[in-house]
């Protein structure tokens, strides 16, 4: 019999909710929505460094942030 399938993540990122595969990494919804650098990111309203993102295991419910510098004035 083969093992259960564990069910989808619910995360929002950028206030627009997706769907992610259990054990993904903030790495994974970086690479859902194509942002390219430079971006902060912050996980629940916590800032996560670059050299975490592929550590940074993401649970259902969280919540995302991919924040772009604005240049101009």
């Amino acid at each position: 019999m083969p093992a259960p399938t564990r069910p989808p993540l619910q995360v929002t990122i950028n206030q627009q909710a997706h769907q992610l595969p259990d054990g993904a990494t903030l790495s994974d919804a970086i690479a859902r929505v194509g942002i390219q650098p430079p971006f902060a990111a912050a996980v629940n309203l916590q800032f996560v460094p670059r050299a975490r993102h592929d550590a940074h295991l993401l649970r259902d419910g969280d919540r995302i942030e991919l924040i772009a510098p604005i240049t101009g004035g």
